[in-house]
């Protein structure tokens, strides 16, 4: 198993503008421009806002900005695509002049289009391009990363019956196939990372089966993303409220880095690049993580 995780940390994540080094774990900003979000919903629902809080996460540290315009919580409704479009574009349109690699959390063809268009590095897609006509609109841009994701069911019903008996095998299970299927399609490997879906139609029990045994999900041989941050198991095991967190959540990610992962989905980037600064600082190699380099950066095509 050692030798699985090593050769993950070689790897290199190619999007559209960049080819992310994933030796060092990667830490994604979250910017919601949505009022509907369970955890910050409102607070940078317009484009303005939204842009300033994507400076201010860079300035803290965030190696990669991910961007949505609808909410993927437990029960919450479907955005229209032209309200989502609205949301997503403007924001998109100025974050991508910011030098990081830009993320845009959506299901939505047309959307993927618009943002790959704008020059979005990755598609980050719950529904790991399912939908019809996503995997087209990834597949006409040959350097575009994207982020497929495990989900049982929908947001509006995957907590109302969730997943049956083992969860790991069938999380894997699911996205080698989907990832099997994805570069079948053409889109090559190398453009592919996996989210196992923490919290999407699992129990807090199967959320935690799969943070410990994480580890086996390497030998996809895709590079890993989680997103723990603020989500209710951590609520569950703790006591704490949303917005009381904090601790939790990066306890979490450097958990989550421990075992694999490359890159982390965080809300509170500062403290979560903090955390891992020392964890890398202890680690073989002795680089420490908030160094970085240009020389991952390549030619738009």
């Amino acid at each position: 198993m050692r030798s699985s995780l090593f050769r993950m940390q070689q790897q290199i994540w190619r999007t559209t503008r960049f080819a992310i080094d994933l030796a060092r774990p990667q830490v994604m900003g979250i910017v919601n421009t949505t009022p509907e979000s369970f955890s910050d919903g409102g607070a940078h629902s317009d484009a303005a806002a939204a842009l300033r809080h994507c400076e201010r996460l860079v300035a803290e540290g965030a190696d990669i900005l991910d961007i949505g315009g609808e909410s993927t919580r437990p029960g919450s409704p479907a955005v229209p695509q032209d309200e989502e479009l609205a949301r997503v574009v403007p924001v998109v349109r100025e974050a991508v002049r910011l030098g990081v690699p830009v993320s845009v959390d959506t299901s939505k063809p047309e959307v993927m289009r618009a943002v790959l268009d704008l020059g979005a590095d990755i598609v980050n897609d719950i529904w790991a391009l399912r939908r019809p006509g996503a995997v087209d609109a990834v597949a006409a841009h040959a350097q575009s990363g994207v982020c497929i994701m495990h989900m049982h069911r929908d947001p509006q019903t995957m907590q109302t019956t969730p997943m049956d008996g083992d969860v790991v095998p069938q999380v894997a299970d699911f996205l080698r196939r989907q990832a099997a299927a994805l570069q079948a399609r053409g889109i090559a490997a190398e453009r592919i990372a996996l989210d196992p879906g923490v919290g999407f139609g699992k129990t807090v029990e199967q959320n935690f089966a799969l943070l410990a045994r994480q580890r086996e999900l390497l030998e996809l041989r895709r590079p890993l993303l989680l997103g723990w941050s603020r989500k209710s198991s951590l609520g569950a095991v703790t006591g704490r409220a949303v917005d009381d967190r904090l601790v939790p959540s990066v306890a979490a990610a450097l958990l989550a880095v421990e075992r694999g992962a490359r890159i982390v989905r965080v809300h509170d980037v500062r403290e979560t690049v903090a955390a891992l600064a020392v964890w890398q600082a202890a680690q073989p190699q002795g680089r420490l993580f908030h160094e970085r380099t240009n020389d991952d950066e390549i030619q738009r095509t």
